[in-house]
């Protein structure tokens, strides 16, 4: 017999996010992205929040720019205009007792800001070549659906449970990593650990973009961030951070660290 009264989805979050040019770099290629929607609009917020889920979806991203100062930014910009574009939609349709896939609306939002960025090296000289990486999530009451292409990370830690690395770096180093050939120390200091196997943009043709979702509960925590926080940080030491840190903390313990990169990084807790 099924329970009259099933327990309701966690419908609150906190986030904060941060970036930081680091101590080495000139310009700060790096963004991230805090979006809420509904069926109408979509809202930019600040760095630090917290907010119901009842009204509305939530959407946060960090993404990491190559071939020019500006991609990073022009990434984000063009992300947050195809979001605006597509998931306001899928919102009204969720409202309406309509099924939609999550996983097919991310991988047509990421193929459009791929196709976009494409468009643009094209068409301005000065954005020839231009490339970015972009990790995402998408928010729904009980929910966490992601989109990943490049090599910034998504990480959940459950509550009372084990970190855990979301996405897969679309990196030769990540592929080695993933086939048990190197380990986390080895990855860090391969030669080859700066080279994409796929990225938004940069003329490339074709991309696959890593599609997941995940339930969450009350106490999960997330962490978006890019490759100059993962160089800063250690994975069991970001584990204990995430469990207590914000991204503030978290970007500027690593850039004390590292700081030879951008470092960016939103956290986002499930109340």
């Amino acid at each position: 017999m099924s329970d009259p009264n099933p327990p309701q989805p966690p419908n609150r979050l906190r986030w904060s996010g941060m970036t930081h040019r680091g101590r080495v770099r000139q310009n700060n290629e790096d963004t991230f992205l805090c979006l809420n929607f509904d069926a109408n609009e979509v809202r930019y917020l600040g760095k630090v929040g917290e907010a119901s889920l009842e009204n509305g979806d939530f959407v946060f991203a960090v993404s990491d720019g190559m071939g020019g100062a500006k991609s990073g930014e022009f990434a984000s910009k063009i992300a947050a205009e195809k979001i605006t574009q597509l998931l306001p939609l899928s919102f009204k349709q969720s409202a309406q007792q309509i099924a939609i896939g999550h996983g097919d609306i991310l991988i047509e939002l990421l193929h459009r800001i791929h196709a976009e960025l494409l468009k643009l090296g094209r068409y301005y000289e000065e954005c020839r070549g231009m490339g970015a990486t972009l990790s995402l999530g998408w928010f729904t009451p009980g929910w966490l659906h992601f989109a990943h292409i490049g090599d910034s990370r998504i990480y959940w830690l459950p509550k009372g449970g084990t970190m855990k690395q979301l996405t897969h770096d679309h990196s030769y180093v990540g592929w080695l990593q993933r086939k048990g050939e190197i380990n986390e120390r080895q990855a860090r200091t391969h030669p080859r650990k700066s080279v994409l196997m796929q990225v938004l943009g940069a003329g490339r043709q074709h991309v696959e973009p890593h599609i997941g979702s995940v339930s969450c509960e009350s106490g999960d925590r997330f962490l978006f961030c890019t490759d100059g926080v993962i160089d800063g940080i250690w994975d069991h030491r970001l584990a204990d951070m995430l469990a207590q840190d914000d991204a503030k903390t978290i970007v500027e313990y690593a850039v004390t660290e590292s700081g030879r990169d951008n470092a960016s990084a939103v956290v986002v807790e499930i109340l």
